[in-house]
């Protein structure tokens, strides 16, 4: 029992080595190979350890056999070897759970350091873009717009004024006659004279909406051929996507140019918050 004791103590000690020599490789820079070799030796060695533990450690079931009574000085002699093994075993045991514990904490630090891998929190970027009250609309070459510098059924890419070129601020500007309009809740004041933005990305993978047809007065996506209707608030009237295009409240500023009323009504981008 002392010398399963002794390699169990051995094995822990092991894994309790390769725990912090993986986590030391990690903070150097990383090398998968000698990663994987040093977690296998981690957790092969508290294996090895338990197993011996169970086997060789532990007491068994007692068997009992016929003997003949002990005189007085051998009942004595017995009871002072029981006692004496009985407390080696309990300080065993108690040593080995202390080597346990540190086997498992040094791999519990190892296996905490990798979570950096993970990057920063995402926060809530998944539902917001630079789009924000008072930014202005403007052209991919940074030109500011006004109300009236489209012409009726005409559409054209905006971006923020301080994030041109944006993946998920990139918006439509497509102006109609505002007496067709039939926008949803309180969105009357966000199209000033006809001016309605939406944005570019679209709802079902996230393709660029960047087709207007003009006699269904929807903006329509190219790859798999979602089609939103412009007047009703970027509704889906055809094709997979199943939520409208966000859309941005419109204003207009002290000098006449198109400028954002806030942010837009919904999150950009496919509804995966959606998903089951």
């Amino acid at each position: 029992m002392r010398d399963a004791a002794r390699a169990a103590g051995m094995f822990l000690l092991l894994s309790t080595g390769a725990s912090l020599a993986l986590a030391l490789v990690y903070i150097l820079g990383g090398q998968p190979q000698l990663e994987g070799t040093f977690l296998a030796i981690s957790l092969g060695s508290i294996g090895a350890a338990l197993i011996l533990w169970g086997k060789r450690i532990l007491e068994g079931p007692d068997d009992v056999e016929p003997r003949e009574a002990p005189s007085p000085h051998g009942e004595v002699e017995a009871a002072e070897e029981a006692v004496e093994d009985g407390g080696e075993q309990i300080a065993r045991r108690r040593f080995l759970i202390r080597l346990l514990g540190a086997a498992g904490g040094a791999l519990g630090v190892a296996l905490v350091f990798p979570i950096r891998s993970l990057g920063p929190s995402p926060g809530n970027t998944l539902y917001t873009t630079p789009w924000k009250k008072g930014a202005r609309l403007v052209t991919g070459d940074g030109t500011p717009l006004r109300p009236t510098e489209l012409e009726t059924a005409s559409i054209v890419t905006v971006f923020p004024e301080n994030a041109i070129g944006s993946a998920d601020a990139q918006a439509v500007l497509v102006r109609v006659d505002p007496v067709n309009l039939a926008l949803p809740g309180a969105r009357d004041g966000w199209a000033p004279e006809g001016n309605l933005c939406y944005s570019k990305v679209c709802t079902h993978a996230g393709c660029p909406v960047g087709l207007y047809v003009e006699t269904e007065h929807a903006l329509r996506c190219p790859c798999h051929q979602s089609t939103f209707n412009v007047y009703t608030g970027a509704e889906p009237v055809s094709g997979p996507a199943v939520r409208p295009l966000p859309q941005l409240p419109l204003e207009v500023d002290a000098e006449g140019y198109l400028v954002a009323g806030g942010g837009f009504s919904g999150p950009v981008g496919p509804s995966f918050w959606n998903m089951p």
